[in-house]
């Protein structure tokens, strides 16, 4: 009885982690926020190896949120930051993105009480240089520490 569960524990572990190698189109990273606590302090990093042959091709960059149904807000202000290798100087964009309506409720996709978005924040985008790329997100709403969020990230894909 225990060879068979084991089996299939670890078949389904084999498959988790093989899946994450079978698209190299998509990059995504996602950071846990710690105690579901957002603190304007807590700025996660993101980082991402290109190959000098993808500096050609144009890239969508999603910002992944993950959030309880308890976030009190529409919306969340986000400033992201990116630094490409061998420079010294960070690129900055504040964003407001729209998590919710009145009409539709939560715009993402939704498991219980558990939301995720996937926002393009920079649609057609084209990295110059091969190397490591730095994200860096922060929290710029009024309410800190920012409750009921779980985690956030980048997710980086060939534009289609």
């Amino acid at each position: 009885m225990k060879k068979p569960l084991l089996l299939i524990l670890v078949s389904c572990s084999l498959l988790a982690v093989s899946s994450c190698n079978l698209s190299t189109d998509v990059f995504e990273k996602d950071v846990r926020i710690p105690g579901q606590e957002w603190e304007s302090s807590f700025k996660p990093e993101v980082r991402f190896d290109l190959k000098e042959a993808d500096t050609a091709t144009l890239f969508d960059v999603f910002l992944v949120l993950r959030h309880s149904d308890a976030y009190n807000y529409n919306n969340i202000w986000i400033e992201g930051s990116v630094r490409e290798p061998g420079d010294s100087t960070v690129k900055s964009q504040r964003y407001d993105l729209t998590l919710a309506t009145n009409d539709k409720g939560w715009l993402g996709s939704g498991m219980d009480d558990i939301y995720e978005h996937r926002i393009l924040i920079q649609p057609h985008t084209k990295f110059r240089k091969p190397g490591t790329y730095s994200f860096t997100i922060e929290q710029i709403m009024r309410q800190d520490p920012l409750k009921h969020i779980l985690d956030v990230g980048v997710r980086v894909e060939k534009a289609k």
